[in-house]
């Protein structure tokens, strides 16, 4: 299928200003900037007449690929502001990587309708999570405490597993995590950064593997990763995302926790309605 100059130009546009978008809640969050990018990539990919088969598989393999430099430039600004827990980060790394590598190699034997519903399902209940869950007292100089041994690595897979899933780089699953292990606020979203490194390296090289051999991909794809959008979205969101993280440090952690919330809320009922319409 051939496409117009209008088009293309309309999809780098489309493409660079969600990338400013996630690259802004990348920082503020300490989201990988997936839950932004998946649906604005599935968007365009089926605008662009992309077989609906694969259309969502390439978004969040993008997507995956995106988030390494995002979670790069979101971490360090946090470590420079102490909020990542690099002691967490040493005995959870292993287990992180394992759910990612888990998870891409059951990535192209998943549906796109499901993918679909399981981004949608997810994103809604850590949405209700954290506007209804139980809220524990935990001040900007608590310590919090991921207790160690099977609930560690269990969390560290199932986090893992479900974020590359979703095309997301794990924030939303490790900042209610940590939260509810006593985290404050502000160490959560940090320390989901850095998370975010670890699941998107081996997520977007699944990625590529997994999608190698496919047919009706979009042009100039490289497995389940559209180079384009990628070539796009890294500088953007990599210079854009510190500037999220400065603002995360200035927002009361509460009004923090709410804005995750109602984002998350949008995303869950975009993605079900683009799913189910699909």
């Amino acid at each position: 299928m051939e496409y117009s100059t209008q088009f293309y130009v309309i999809f780098v546009v489309a493409v660079a200003v969600a990338g400013v978008v996630a690259g802004l809640i990348a920082g503020l969050l300490g989201v990988g900037g997936g839950l932004v990018l998946v649906p604005v990539l599935f968007y365009l990919f089926h605008q662009m007449g992309v077989d609906p088969s694969v259309a969502l598989h390439v978004a969040i393999g993008t997507s995956l690929a995106t988030i390494i430099a995002t979670a790069i430039s979101s971490s360090r600004a946090h470590y420079k502001k102490g909020g990542v827990d690099t002691e967490l980060l040493k005995h959870w790394a292993p287990w992180l990587i394992i759910g990612a590598l888990i998870a891409m190699s059951l990535f192209s034997s998943i549906k796109s309708a499901e993918l679909g519903i399981i981004f949608s399902v997810m994103t809604f209940s850590i949405a209700m999570y954290m506007l209804f869950g139980s809220s524990r007292k935990n001040p900007d100089d608590s310590v919090g405490n991921l207790p160690n041994g099977p609930i560690r690595w269990i969390t560290g897979l199932l986090v893992a597993g479900l974020s590359t899933i979703m095309g997301i780089g794990g924030g939303s699953l490790t900042v209610p995590l940590l939260s509810y292990f006593k985290y404050p606020m502000r160490k959560a979203v940090g320390t989901s950064a850095a998370v975010g490194l670890l699941i998107s390296l081996p997520g977007a090289f699944g990625a590529v593997l997994a999608g190698l051999g496919q047919t009706h991909l979009p042009p100039f794809s490289v497995g389940y990763v559209n180079i384009v959008a990628f070539v796009i979205l890294i500088p953007i969101t990599a210079f854009v995302a510190p500037y999220g993280a400065r603002l995360a440090h200035s927002v009361n952690p509460r009004y923090l926790r709410y804005a995750f919330a109602a984002f998350l809320l949008f995303n869950a009922c975009n993605m079900l309605y683009t799913a189910v319409a699909s």
